[in-house]
């Protein structure tokens, strides 16, 4: 066998490889004789047909056989022979294939086609210039949670004396009938909340049950318009009838040091609490700053060190990426075999695009990683499966025993050797802090100029679990 190896691209190889007529004349002979055994030929008992007519009858079969028998055979031998390591399956084109002869009368010649992983520059990470921009935190932001907070502890006080009107919140169980369609499964809801009047209530609801009592009944005919938000619902007529529990209006408490000591969450006065939420939203803020620092540092990394990215790898994470926004649409409660085939294709033309950055930067932080010396210990592996268990609720000892049975040890590895490549990538930059760049506002044009923040991380307000309010049909 003879062969020789060709640089088509930092990530392609080509062998030409020569397959001599000696071993194709032996293994020529062998598979002859195995179909010689088993031949069932007119005029012959089986396994006594002439060769030569064995060989005339099944030649394509033989042919087929005898190349499969020695081409991988010799394939792997030269892939080892030139110490490649193929990112995936190596891709064969035999010349003029139709009309070679394996019978041992010519060589035979064959291109091999492997992928194979670039050689990858040392790479100029140290010193990357990056700006730190952190969201102030805006009075506004601290009332809002607040407001979000005292409305969460109104409480609905019936109305005594009068019908339902305008601001009253109306509690009713509904059922509602499709009038195009009267055999459809009906719409229902149990004590369903209507806020007359409120913005977010279609029309239609507020005008039919101002003036209802408690115990009352009433039946009404909704017409949605084509643009309405909830396509089970556009462009439909909803025949309902609403069972009236309970009519209405919705008190707050008081904004006062009272009440910001009665949450019992460790609250001295309005003051206090409205300082502790600055402090989490400013350590929101950190917290978001940094992470901005990171996928920034990350982008300048891959901005500066340009390499071939193997077509294997991008398209492996491609499909990951596409099959993970599949489930999400799944999930969302979209009918996969009603997309049509031009989102598919759009979608996965986006996906590539974020799957080639992902391999990229993937590459550059392991090479990072090496330079920096980064190694995970077994008890940083320890401790992230303890975070995990906790989270989880389970056993730290029930969950590493199904990640050693799972493989997935070596996932929780990298991932921490990846975190650790990031840290040192930031370590090694000059990070300088700037002024916070608005999303909506133009980027400045000077050299700090980087990737746009994403939208800061909201607080959570300090508040209790509240109870799902069902969504109503009439609600925009």
């Amino acid at each position: 066998m003879k062969s020789q190896l060709k640089e088509v691209s930092p990530t392609q190889r080509e062998i030409n490889l020569t397959i001599d007529a000696a071993s194709l004349k032996d293994a020529y002979g062998k598979i002859s004789q195995r179909f010689v055994k088993g031949a069932n030929i007119p005029g012959f008992r089986k396994g006594y047909a002439p060769v030569d007519v064995v060989r005339l009858r099944y030649k394509e079969e033989i042919k087929q056989e005898v190349l499969q028998l020695l081409v991988p055979e010799k394939v792997s031998a030269a892939i080892v022979e030139h110490g490649l390591q193929p990112l995936s399956e190596p891709h064969l084109h035999i010349d003029d294939v139709e009309n070679i002869k394996v019978n041992g009368s010519q060589d035979v010649e064959l291109h091999v086609h492997v992928e194979v992983m670039p050689e990858i520059p040392e790479p100029q990470y140290k010193g990357l210039e990056l700006v730190r921009r952190v969201k102030p935190v805006d009075d506004s932001e601290i009332e809002d949670l607040i407001a979000r907070r005292i409305n969460e502890e109104a409480a609905l006080v019936p109305v005594e004396g009068r019908a339902s009107q305008e601001g009253d919140t109306v509690i009713a169980d509904l059922e509602g009938i499709f009038a195009d369609d009267p055999d459809a499964e009906p719409i229902t809801a149990e004590d369903l909340e209507v806020k007359l009047g409120d913005e977010l209530i279609e029309k239609s609801f507020t005008e039919n049950l101002v003036g209802v009592k408690e115990d009352d009944e009433k039946e009404f005919t909704v017409s949605y318009p084509e643009d309405f938000s909830s396509p089970a619902l556009a462009g439909k007529t909803v025949h309902y009838k609403a069972k009236i529990k309970s009519v209405g209006l919705m008190e707050t408490p008081e904004l006062n040091d009272e009440w910001a000591v009665a949450l019992d969450e460790g609250y001295e006065s309005l003051a206090d609490l409205r300082a502790k939420l600055r402090a989490d939203l400013e350590k929101l803020a950190e917290s978001d700053a940094d992470a901005r620092l990171r996928n920034n540092a990350i982008a300048k990394l891959i901005e500066q060190n340009e390499f071939e990215v193997p077509n294997t790898l991008i398209e492996n994470q491609a499909r990951n990426l596409l099959n993970n926004f599949a489930q999400d649409l799944q999930q969302r409660g979209v009918d996969l075999n009603k997309v049509e085939t031009n989102f598919i294709e759009m979608a996965y033309s986006q996906m590539r695009m974020q799957a080639e950055r992902d391999v990229r930067g993937a590459i550059l932080l392991e090479r990072v990683g090496d330079a920096e010396g980064v190694k995970v210990e077994t008890a940083e592996v320890d401790e992230e499966i303890g975070k995990m268990a906790e989270y989880y609720r389970q056993e730290a000892a029930e969950m590493r025993k199904m990640f050693e049975t799972q493989g997935g040890l070596a996932n929780i590895e990298n991932n921490l050797r990846t975190r650790k490549a990031i840290e040192a990538l930031v370590a090694a930059a000059k990070v300088i802090d700037g002024p916070w760049v608005d999303e909506n506002q133009p980027e400045p044009e000077a050299a700090e100029t980087e990737e746009k923040p994403k939208k800061a991380a909201k607080a959570k307000a300090p508040a209790k679990p509240k109870k799902t309010t069902k969504k109503a049909a009439g609600e925009e």
